[in-house]
């Protein structure tokens, strides 16, 4: 019976082959996993409207700058180069792994990254989005990962009306200009989209803090949110247009 090849591209050898060569074909299989966990790659798919197909050879461990013959199995994958026009890249039926993969493209284009015969749409970097983004690709299909952000962006002392932008966090201090403040949030939000809100100085009781709703619902109802609790802290999370901003923490 031959050798066989995984989808990593490893030789699994058999009894009784390969005399001589085991040595040699070990290390090349060695170091095939230490691409697949580790491995750094940095392709240009630089030029106008195309598709570029990243590839796993059976058997070979090389891979070298702007080569497709093992881009594919590399952990980190860079994509450079001037773009003219919108990308497509494919990685290859029957790849199962995680890829962390930077968008550093210059273009205003999309690049988007999918499997060679995904059923899906896999996970496109917008015009603009010169980011980076985990994915998982299941043998077929690619999948975007979301990195969560590790919490609000807090923003300096609000004394005065301001509009919510989410993923962000608000001090509001009320006593300072000794009336109400009012936090309009965003007119449009997304399921998981949060905002937090803390008293800055112990005052919501005296002058409170009111919760524009800005279109969409707060905890079901039609209607803005007074908070009027001294030294409250609360963050809003949106969940659909039926129930709109729900109240996570108070």
């Amino acid at each position: 019976m031959p050798s066989s090849y995984n989808y990593m591209g490893m030789e699994l050898m058999v009894t009784g082959e390969n005399a001589g060569t085991w040595g040699t074909k070990t290390n090349t299989n060695l170091n095939i996993i230490q691409q697949a966990a580790t491995g750094y790659h940095s392709q240009s798919i630089a030029g106008g409207a195309q598709t570029t197909a990243l590839l796993i050879t059976d058997g070979d461990s090389t891979s070298a700058t702007d080569s497709l013959t093992n881009a594919a199995r590399n952990a980190i994958i860079e994509f450079t180069g001037t773009i003219t026009g919108n990308q497509i890249v494919t990685i290859p039926n029957g790849t199962e792994k995680f890829y962390l993969i930077k968008n550093s493209t210059s273009g205003a284009f999309t690049v988007q990254v999918k499997g060679a015969s995904d059923s899906g749409s896999g996970t496109t970097f917008a015009a603009t989005d010169k980011d980076t983004k985990l994915i998982y690709i299941n043998g077929q299909n690619v999948t975007n990962v979301e990195l969560g952000t590790g919490g609000a962006s807090w923003q300096a002392v609000k004394t005065g009306n301001f509009a919510a932008v989410a993923g962000e966090g608000y001090f509001v201090d009320t006593n300072s200009g000794g009336a109400p403040i009012t936090a309009t949030l965003p007119g449009s939000a997304t399921i998981g989209d949060t905002i937090s809100f803390i008293d800055y100085a112990g005052t919501f009781a005296t002058h409170k803090l009111e919760i524009g709703r800005n279109g969409h619902n707060i905890a079901g109802a039609a209607s803005n949110l007074d908070v009027q609790t001294n030294n409250a802290g609360l963050q809003l999370v949106y969940v659909d247009s039926t129930k709109g901003w729900l109240i996570q923490t108070k």
